[in-house]
């Protein structure tokens, strides 16, 4: 019984491995040049330390999209987030969207890469702030080749660079 339940487990982490993963930058027509590739890691960073993702600038209201194909996990708000929408994509990353506007509750669990989850917008600790997206994506399989001696240098292992991540298209 416990061979079964592991073949099981190995079964259901492979899938995850070999579901295509297209990838697209998360706010609607955005280009390299509507974020700064300098702030991932970047510190310091108010109370984070680090900057664990990068800021995709657009005007409030612009749609912001899934990055792939992905299950919805959360949509809500935090207090630094604001509204955010937590998604599970393939190869075990959650992608992490924040500062929303708005957010889609129509669009089901299921959310294929471009359609609409929400809007940009400056909700949470971006209040006041120009509108943007904050998009982080954290690997559920560590990286430890990752892990470098910047601070917090050994969360590295979890949270990859999206600006990595859009070039590998």
């Amino acid at each position: 019984m416990k061979f079964k339940a592991l073949m099981s487990i190995v079964t259901v982490l492979i899938i995850g491995f070999i579901i295509p993963e297209p990838k697209l930058i998360p706010v609607k027509n955005a280009t390299s040049n509507d974020w700064n590739s300098a702030t991932f890691w970047y510190e310091p960073w108010g109370t984070s330390g680090v900057h664990k993702g990068i800021d995709v600038f657009a005007t409030s209201g612009t749609p912001v999209v899934a990055a792939t194909n992905q299950l919805i996990l959360f949509r809500g708000e935090f207090k630094k987030g604001g509204k955010v929408i937590i998604a599970i994509g393939p190869s075990w990353k959650l992608h992490y969207y924040a500062h929303l506007a708005t957010i889609n509750h129509n669009s089901g669990f299921f959310s294929s890469a471009g359609s609409q989850l929400g809007t940009v917008g400056d909700s949470g600790n971006a209040k006041g702030k120009p509108p943007h997206l904050h998009y982080s994506i954290l690997s559920l399989i560590p990286r430890p080749w990752l892990i470098d001696s910047s601070s917090q240098g050994f969360k590295k292992a979890f949270y990859l660079d999206p600006i990595k991540y859009f070039n590998a298209i």
